[in-house]
């Protein structure tokens, strides 16, 4: 029987709905239900081939799961477009520290890397951040992998050690980074953080502090709660303190003056104590960035023993959905100039807000097809609609599913909208 060698089935209703988010006029045009081109399929690595990104060569192996949607996203740069709206956002945060923090000959004292390259190695994502080999962030399934040893960022946090071992102790850094994720407005496999770090010599921290002579960074005590075994209570509730200023005074500069902010505390492999910043925006509380005092082993591996530091990290956007009212994820992608020109300001600060375009009539499809009966994730299965139905395709959620007693047949119901 085909039933009992297929084990799973999956019943999936289309939904293509190009609504009032006018992603790309003129730009997607392929004909539902037509077959596409094979480069528009996912590359599966296999064995021996050679994928070609950004001017290097990388063998593909079993690892490989890179589709053709997100490497047409690579390189692209979004952050470094003029007058798109995560470029506003970017210059926004980079002139804020520019005229805050200046260092002694009286030039800035945060340096910017917003062109390193999404390609990083599998140490460079996890491994020098502490991340444990058995950690779920890991997973194939969550991630995009050139191959066993290479991927794209999942986190601008991967250059981190880079930066700190060629000697850096302030800089933000700005790019693209890549996870297999869900379909809806507010997800996709490609989106842009801005990383912050500063590190402090025991002379920069306690400078101004009654008695800062007498006071250390580093002991060797247990951790709690509140700090980290090697590192000192007033050194840890100084840097937790100018971390929290730091930051408090760059959402104030984005959304004005008056927000409420509220602190949660929250789990990071690479920072303790760690933070989730909120604000309160149009009465709801919402998510902005994470932050943390840096652990220290990260710190010591990079070269900087004698120094403690703070890092930060927040989406792109995250902050201009926020600021600017852009209801879908999407739109950042789209070349339509009606929504590009609305971002054509002479000021940076100048506030905006998005205004839809146009609303069209759903296309609905029902398609049914053959699930493989192992090592499957519903991120394959969102890759696969991304790659087939482009940025038309707005949601994708489970809405039923069924498994036959005898047959062991797993039927999903989808709904693509």
């Amino acid at each position: 029987m085909i039933c009992s060698t297929l084990r799973r089935v999956g019943h999936v209703h289309i939904y293509l709905v190009r609504k009032a988010s006018g992603v790309s006029k003129g730009h997607h045009q392929q004909t539902v239900g037509s077959r596409p081109a094979a480069s528009e399929f996912a590359a599966r690595g296999a064995s021996g081939n050679v994928l070609e990104l950004l001017g290097k060569s990388y063998p593909q192996d079993n690892y490989s799961n890179l589709s053709r949607k997100v490497l047409s996203r690579v390189g692209r740069n979004l952050h470094n477009q003029q007058h798109h709206p995560l470029w506003l956002i970017k210059e926004r945060v980079k002139e804020h520290f520019y005229q805050q923090y200046v260092g002694r000959f009286g030039t800035p004292l945060f340096s910017v890397y917003d062109d390193l390259s999404p390609v990083v190695t599998t140490w460079q994502n996890f491994d020098s951040l502490l991340i444990p080999a058995d950690h779920p962030s890991r997973k194939k399934g969550d991630n995009y992998y050139v191959n066993g040893t290479h991927m794209l960022r999942a986190h601008t946090s991967a250059h981190q050690w880079d930066l700190l071992r060629a000697g850096l102790d302030a800089f933000l850094v700005v790019g693209d980074v890549y996870r297999r994720d869900q379909i809806d407005s507010q997800h996709y496999p490609v989106f842009h953080q801005l990383e912050g770090v500063r590190l402090f010599s025991k002379h920069e921290l306690f400078t101004g502090i009654k008695d800062g002579e007498s006071l250390q960074l580093f002991e060797q005590s247990s951790r709690s709660a509140y700090k980290q075994e090697t590192h000192t209570m007033e050194a840890t509730k100084l840097l937790e303190f100018d971390l929290k200023q730091t930051l408090t005074r760059l959402v104030t500069h984005l959304f004005g003056d008056g927000l409420d902010i509220r602190w949660v505390d929250c789990y990071f492999p690479f920072t303790h104590p760690s933070f989730e910043m909120e604000i309160n925006f149009h009465g709801e509380w919402l998510e902005v960035l994470g932050c943390g005092v840096m652990e220290q082993q990260l710190v010591n591996s990079a070269g900087a023993q004698d120094q403690i530091g703070w890092a930060f990290g927040l989406g792109l956007e995250r902050l201009a959905m926020i600021l600017y009212d852009i209801p879908d994820i999407r739109l950042f992608w789209s070349e339509d100039e009606r929504f590009l020109k609305q971002f054509r300001v002479s000021d940076i600060n100048q506030k905006v807000k998005f205004q839809p375009l146009s609303k069209y009539p759903a296309v609905i499809n029902d398609i049914s097809f053959w699930l493989p009966s192992e090592n499957y994730t519903e991120n394959d299965f969102y890759d696969l609609v991304r790659t087939i139905g482009g940025d038309l395709v707005e949601k994708v959620e489970l809405i039923d599913k069924f498994e036959h007693p005898k047959l062991t047949v797993l039927n999903l119901c989808w709904m693509v909208g």
